[in-house]
Parts: structure tokens; sequence; C-alpha cells
């Protein structure tokens, strides 16, 4: 008996150690890296055979089936598969020819081990499709499952890299079309409903995997040597006539140019996009069928240079990423920054050729500095490159700091290791890991060998570490008034010891001439030894070519030279300065405005009359208290009406009028306002739209013109498209005048059901906490923090930041700082990245109270 006892004990002990070998805790909600890692060694040859009844009826669940080809390398342990969904939606499991029980616990269905065998594996799952990333509409549905809401349709492996084919068949109302990531191969009609089957798909992760039902117009066009299809349901004639051919061509010049920079061909079977109304981002990258946001592609005469410029950088970022994420896919999501720095970095590039007139290291600057500064500087900030336990929290990960800080540090790298070494590198990486996954050191190890320079040293600080530097300097004169000792000090905005090595130009301003200087800095204090001995400036001008980083020195003095200088690019980078320097509490909120209020008298260039006119918008509603937005609103808003009234060019009187309409709420402007709504008034060269006269219902309504409800029912008749229409009736409650209609609203947003249209929600919530109705909409904070965790379970990945910036970050007074104390305080295990979240959205509530106790105190 003792001995029986003691084998019994080893042959326990020998198959506990082995399923700990396995998965050494216990299976937890979401995917663990350890689940993860484990998998990734464990399956192979992955293809989701998937098929989808998609009924009539937008509420009726959705019957489906999987059938799963699997290869197994470990068949002695179990095989788990994600399935975020309740229980009640599996119907039947089917392994390898055998009827087996649903074993689904923590978002896991569990394969036992005596099920499967070892090689090639068939499970099949007949299930009811989950709801959560399947966007559905009465005549449309999407999916949209980055990053890890694959699961939440349909059992699967929901990690990047297990690559994997997809065979899809969907069954929709007959009318419907559908577009994937493979090509149709047939389709078949019976009952009102048609089969649509497609060709296997290229190997794609499962964040990738897409479709879209429903009905859609099509144009197909042969740019170049590949085919495409773009499906759309906009309305608008003249806005699809001008659009059209734009987009296919802008599509067509950036696989162009991707092909010839990677020298790697177009890796999939096809080249297909599709326009979503109301799509949570501007677009989605997903293999051969694209979406995109339609309002951001379907542009009409009245665009400003500026928003063609997005419309392209966009459709170049998308495109990019068929090389950069598609065909070579991050190991884990904690590299997801990669394939988005990329899509940044050769969106730039690609769209240079297409906007010769636009000065593009301008344009760079103004499209990322302000963003990445907007996180950086916060208490929230977070580095490139982020640790990532589990991929429920991978949603977190992006932000302007993967999106706007990662392009100016790859363009700084370029810069260091010069542009030929580094498209060779680039080159290699794409072909090394081609239909595979790679991490951020792979690719470092591959760019080491082609420069001198230790780029894994390099990319610590930049990549792996969080802030920016702020700069100081020291300067002194002798007794002639030259420059006898210039140093540049440099210190973390986080108080860590960390230094940024960079390379920028200094400008020194004299009456008739500038002397730059170019300066490589490398540690905590750089002596600028080219400038001794030159003469006082009028002013420095620093990070005069927008290649560096940081916050640079600037004083009161400085601000009206900013206006004479020539160069776009040096101004901007002042303007950009300015308003750091102002929410540092270096120069007063009311100098800045003056500053940007004369700007936009005199600026000529686009793009930074869209970068001020940001900058003005801010620091007038956020920095500014009751009192001083009474003193300006009526100066800056007669400025701008005069310069609507001159010779200014059309684009820029369409910048222009936004800032206008922004603030148009004392009882003159408003009125002007009204008059061009109803067209009383007609400025010349001002291009105005039906969105834009929709915008302008919605602020009158906001700044509660005494013809509210008659502006809104006028608007209502004048949309012709009804998802637009949709979506403006949605609206209205958050810009009623009665303050119980608003907050009844807030508060049916706690519903799920209520939520599913995101980006109407956000814009929804920004009426309701608009500056001028901040008082009543206090009450709505505290309630809308106790969601913020719902809203991350729920929501796509960009809502609980949005939600968060909607909400309290609109918000200024004593009383909103208290209520964010107070949540914080009681809620200290708060996920961290929600956290860091709250932080970045508030981080303006948290200056506008330090730089007010400044004030306070300075007058005292």
């Amino acid at each position: 008996m003792k001995l029986f006892s003691f084998l019994s004990c080893l042959v326990l002990f020998f198959f506990s150690c082995r399923d700990k070998s396995v998965v050494t805790t216990k299976i937890q909600d979401g995917v663990s890296l350890e689940l993860a890692s484990h998998r990734s060694k464990q399956v192979t040859e992955v293809v989701y055979k998937l098929a989808f009844q998609i009924p009539l009826e937008k509420e009726a669940p959705i019957v489906s089936e999987l059938v799963l080809e699997v290869s197994i390398s470990e068949a002695k342990a179990p095989l788990y598969l994600d399935f975020k969904e309740e229980t009640s939606r599996l119907r039947t499991i089917e392994a390898n020819g055998q009827h087996i029980p649903i074993a689904h616990n923590n978002e896991h269905i569990r394969i036992a081990e005596d099920y499967l065998l070892l090689g090639k594996n068939i499970i099949k799952i007949h299930f009811l499709a989950g709801e959560s990333s399947l966007n559905r509409n009465e005549e449309y549905l999407y999916t949209l499952l980055v990053p890890d809401r694959a699961r939440t349709l349909f059992p699967c492996f929901d990690q990047p890299n297990i690559k994997a084919k997809y065979i899809l068949d969907i069954s929709t109302p007959k009318d419907w079309k559908v577009i994937c990531g493979a090509p149709e191969i047939r389709t078949e009609e019976k009952d009102g409903f048609t089969r649509h089957q497609f060709a296997p798909s290229d190997k794609m992760s499962t964040y990738l995997f897409s479709f879209v039902a429903g009905k859609f117009n099509t144009i197909n066009k042969k740019p170049h040597s590949l085919g495409m299809n773009l499906l759309y349901r906009e309305n608008n004639k003249e806005k699809i006539k001008s659009s059209t051919n734009t987009i296919f061509d802008l599509h067509q010049r950036s696989l162009s140019f991707l092909e010839a920079y990677t020298a790697y061909p177009f890796p999939f079977q096809k080249l297909d996009f599709v326009t979503v109304p109301g799509f949570q981002y501007g677009g989605m990258e997903h293999v051969g069928a694209i979406q995109y946001r339609e309002s951001s592609l379907f542009l009409d005469e009245s665009a400003t240079e500026n928003q063609k410029l997005r419309r392209a950088k966009l459709i170049a970022h998308e495109t990019a990423h068929m090389w950069f994420g598609d065909l070579v896919t991050m190991d884990w999501f904690n590299d997801v920054w990669m394939k988005e720095v990329f899509a940044n970095f050769m969106a730039d590039k690609i769209v240079n050729p297409a906007f010769p007139d636009i000065n593009h290291e301008l344009a760079f600057m103004t499209a990322h500095y302000p963003r990445a500064y907007n996180e950086d500087r916060t208490l929230g900030t977070n580095p490139i490159r982020q640790n990532l336990d589990n991929l429920n929290n991978a949603g977190s990960l992006y932000g302007n700091i993967i999106y706007n800080k990662a392009p100016i540090m790859m363009r700084q790298l370029e810069k260091v290791m010069g542009k030929e070494a580094f498209q060779k590198g680039i080159k290699e990486y794409i072909k090394r890991y081609a239909d595979s996954n790679a991490v951020w050191n792979d690719l470092i190890k591959i760019l080491d060998k082609e420069t001198d320079i230790t780029i894994e040293n390099w990319s610590n600080v930049w990549v792996n570490n969080a802030s920016r530097p702020i700069f100081e300097h020291s300067l002194t004169y002798d007794d002639k008034g030259n420059i006898s000792n210039f140093e540049l000090l440099q210190k973390a905005e986080d108080k860590t010891a960390k230094i940024w090595p960079q390379t920028f130009d200094i400008a020194l301003v004299y009456n008739d001439h500038i002397k730059t200087i170019t300066i490589d800095v490398k540690g905590k204090k750089k002596e600028i030894q080219q400038a001794l001995g030159l003469p006082r400036p009028n002013a420095i001008i620093y990070n005069s070519n927008g290649l560096g980083y940081g916050v640079f020195p600037i004083s009161k003095k400085d601000l009206d030279i900013i206006l004479s200088l020539k160069d776009d690019v040096t101004r901007g980078y002042a303007y950009i300065n300015v308003y750091e320097n102002t929410l540092n509490g270096k120069i007063e909120a009311k100098h800045a405005l003056e500053l940007y209020q004369k700007s936009l008298l005199i600026e000529e260039n686009e793009l930074l009359v869209n970068l001020v006119s940001g900058y003005t918008s801010s620091i007038f509603w956020t920095f500014l208290n009751v009192e001083q937005r009474t003193l300006y609103q009526q100066r800056l808003a007669d400025h701008i009406w005069s310069k609507l009234k001159g010779n200014a060019q059309p684009n820029i009187k369409k910048t222009l009028f936004s800032v206008f309409r922004s603030i148009a709420y004392s009882e003159s402007a408003k009125a002007r306002l009204y008059q061009v709504w109803n067209k009383d008034i007609h400025i010349k060269d001002l291009k105005l739209n039906e969105d834009d006269y929709t915008r302008m219902a919605i602020d009158l309504a906001l700044y509660e013109h005494p013809r509210q409800d008659e502006i809104i029912e006028i608007a209502k008749e004048r949309i012709g498209n009804p998802d637009k229409l949709e979506r403006f009736i949605f609206l209205l409650p958050s810009i009623s005048k009665k303050e119980t209609t608003r907050n009844a609203f807030f508060k049916s947003l706690k519903e799920e059901k209520n939520r599913a249209k995101e980006s109407w929600v956000l814009a929804a919530l920004n009426n309701l906490n608009h500056p001028l109705r901040q008082k009543e909409a206090i009450v709505t904070i505290r309630p809308s923090l106790d969601l913020l965790e719902e809203i991350q379970k729920t929501g796509d990945i960009f809502f609980p930041k949005g939600w968060l910036n909607n909400t309290i970050g609109n918000h200024t007074s004593p009383e909103a700082y208290a209520i964010l104390e107070g949540f914080i305080a009681e809620n200290p295990n708060l996920n961290p990245s929600l956290m860091k979240k709250l932080l970045q959205a508030t981080d303006n509530l948290r200056r506008v109270r330090s730089l007010h106790k400044n004030i306070d105190a300075s007058v005292k």
C-alpha cells in the first residue's frame, strides 16, 4: 500500500508539473502573455472557415459556424480558444469527429487533450456571433476587431503572432453587398437571401480579419496594374464627383511608392476599400479591404488644402499598413507602435510629391508635435514602447505618443543614420519578416549593421522612456554687448535623469539678418561655442528648423518678433513653443492669445493658420477666466469677421470661419452667425457645404439663439443624407435648452446599446460639457468617471480617452478639480492604463488650477 501510494503521488506530481509547464497560472480573462506564448508554440497552420447568416432584422441573432483547422505540436495539453461571450451562445462543439462537452470559462473554450491529435485537428463549433464588435445598423454592418475583439465575434486564437487563413461564407439579405480580405468567388440567391462565398484569404492576424455587408454603392477602377473596388453610402453628388478619382489615385500613388521603397510587391490578393458613416476611426487597415470614415474621404470643392492633405495622409497611412503591420506584424501588442510609426512615417514620405506646393517639413511639424506634446507633457505620459501582460489592456496603448511622438523619433533616427542606410535596413526588415512577426529589437539589429552609431543605446531613451526635455539657457554678455557665455541646459520634465540626444538649429535674430547655429546635444549641458563673440541678438528662436523635441526658452519680449520671422517652419515652431511655455507658466495666457490673434490677421500660410486657430481656441476656452473671455471675445470675433470680409484665400477663410463660429456666442456675433446660416449674408470666397450649415445650427442652439427651435427644424429639412440625419437627431438632446433633457440624455448613455455609435456619443458629450454649459454639466462628471471601467470594457480603443476628453477634460473649474481628486482618492486600484488616460485628459484642468494659483500669489 505504501509503495502504491508513493507511485500514485509520483504520477500526480508528474502530471501536475506537466500542466504547470503549459500554463503556470490559472487561465484568466483576456489573453495573457503566458497563454499567448504557449499557444504560439503549440499551434500552426491555422485555417478559419467561417459561416455567418445575417438576418433581415437588426436585433435577430446571427447564426454562425466555425470549422477550425489547426496543427498541434503538443497533444498532451488542452487547447484553449478565446471567446469573450456568454456561454449560452455556444451551441455545439465537435473535435475530430466527436461531439464534446462545452467547457467555457474566463472567456476561453477548453478542448481537453483527450480529444486532440498530434498534427492536424478539425474543430467544429456552432454558435451565435458575438455582438459587441459587430457594428449593426438597419442597412449595413461591419466588423472592427482591433486589438483583441475578434474573440468577441467568434472563437479564435486572438493574438497577433498566430497568423491564419480565412474562408468566409456569408448569407445576407439579397440586395446587400459583402466585402472582405479575399475575392468573392460565387454567389447564390435563395428565399430572399444571397449566399456570398469567398476564396481563402492571405495569412493575417485575427485583428486584421474583417467583413462589411450592407446596402452600398460600388465603383471599380484600375488606376494602374491593380483593380480596386470602393463601397460607399455617400449620396452627395458633388462630393462623389470631386472625390472618386482622387481616392483611387491616392491609393495607387501610395502603393507604387511603397513597392519601390520596400523593394517588395503589394503583398495581398487585392486592395479594396469601403467608407462607413460614423466609423470609429479615420481608417482601419484590414487586409485587402480597408475601412474608412466616410466623411474623411468624400470632400467637395469647399474643402481646404489642409483637409485634402489629411485625406491623402490617411490613405497613405492605411496603405502603408499593408506592408507595415499586415505583412510584417508585431509579435505582441507591446510593439503595436511599430506598425503605427511606420504608417505615419511612410505617409509623410508618400504624400509629399502629391502636394508640391506644401512645405512638408512644416506639415510634419504641425501634424505631429502639438499632438505628441499633448500627451507627453502630462502626468499620464508613457513610453513609446510599453509593457503588456494581457491583450485586454492593449487598447490603452494607443494614443498620441505612438501616432505622433514615434514619427518624430523615427525622423531623428533616419537623420542619425542617413536616408540610404535607413532605407536599406527597412528593405531587409520587410524581406526577412514577410508573412511573419517581429519585435523592435529585430529591427534594431538590422539597422545597427548599417551605421557606426550604437542604435540600441540611442533608442533606449527615445523608445523605452517617457516624457520630454525642458531646455533652459545660461547667457551672458561682455562690456561690448557681445556674447561671452552661452550654455544650453537640458533636464527631463518628469524629474528623472534622462537626456535626449538630438540635433536642431538655433536662430539668432538681428535687425538685418538671422544667424543660424546647428547644435548637437548629447548631455545635460551644451556649450554653444559658435555664438561666442557675436553681438546681442534681438531674440533667440530655439529649434528654428523644427527638428528638436522639447520645450525651449522664450520670453514675452520675443513674441512680437515671431510675427516678423520669414521662414514658415521657424515661425511655426515658435507658435508651438509659445503655447508650451504658456502651459508651463512662463508666458501669460492673455499675451499668448494676443500673439495668436495678430497671427490670424496676417498669417498667409494655411497650415499655420490652422495651427494657430487651434491654439487660439484652446487658450480662449481653457486658460482665460470668464472675465477675460468676456473682454477678449468681442475683439477676437470682430477681428476675425473683418478678415473674413477681406480678400484672404478661400482655404484660410474656411479655417477662420471655424474659429469665428466656435466663439460666436455674444449677441452681435451670434446675429452674424445666424445671418450666414440663414443665407442672408454671403461672404466672398467662403465655401460652405451642407455639413457646415449643420454645424452652424448646432452652435446656434448651444448659444441659445432665440430662434433655436426653428433653426433645428430647418436644419433637419436641409440634411439630404439619411445617415447624417440620423446622427443629427441623435445629437439633439445634447444641445437642448432644457437641462433636464440634457441630463436625461447623459443618463441614457449608461446603457451600452446607447453608446454603439461612439463618434456620435463623443460629439454629444462635447456639447453637454461645452464651456458655456459647464456649471450645469458639473453634476455629470462623477457619474461619467464611475462609468470609465465599463467604457473601456465595452468600447473600442480610442473610446475611453475620448470619453474622458469630452467630459471632465472639457472642464476648468475648481469644483471639477475637486471631483477629480475625490475620484482618484477613492479609486486607488484603478487600472493603471485608465489612470494614465485620466491624467492625460485632465492635464489642462490641473494646469489651470496651478496657473491661477500662481497668478493669485503674484497679485498678493
